[in-house]
């Protein structure tokens, strides 16, 4: 089956994970802190391993690494966070980052866009040189979520 190792193939892992964010200067009420169940969708691509002798012949990438990836870069950063733009001024508030040991300041506004490109930049960053994100997608509620996809790109 040598043309196994000629086809793109895309694996998908989902991930939920629950954070707070405020966006900093917005008209509405996302300015307040407030929280979100995230799911992240992970789509990445690249060719089948064809070697017999490697114990992950058949696979783009083994789902245990694949996960890894994702959960020691974005999952574990962000879960249980509050996550704040580091240019508002809830960075110089004492009592907040006294009162709470995960607040991520990220030098962004900390919406789903944003987000997004934050998780691809830590993600692909971290994968073999053979495989590419292919393609991400964040939902912050069951009908609001942000995608990234690499043809657009």
């Amino acid at each position: 089956m040598s043309f196994l190792n000629k086809q793109n193939i895309r694996v998908t892992k989902k991930f939920t994970f629950d954070a707070a964010h405020a966006l900093y200067g917005y008209d509405g009420p996302c300015k307040n802190i407030h929280g979100h169940t995230y799911t992240l969708s992970v789509t990445l691509i690249g060719k089948v391993i064809n070697d017999n002798l490697n114990p992950k012949n058949g696979m783009v990438i083994d789902f245990t690494d694949f996960k890894k990836v994702v959960k020691d870069n974005v999952i574990d950063v962000f879960d249980h966070s509050l996550v704040l733009n580091l240019n508002s001024p809830h960075a110089q508030l004492n009592d907040l980052n006294n009162n709470f040991e995960k607040i991520n300041y990220v030098p962004y506004q900390p919406s789903c866009e944003n987000l997004i490109v934050d998780f691809l930049e830590r993600i692909k960053s971290k994968l073999p040189d053979n495989i590419l994100v292919k393609n991400l997608k964040l939902e912050e509620t069951p009908t609001s979520f942000a995608e990234w996809f690499l043809e657009d790109n």
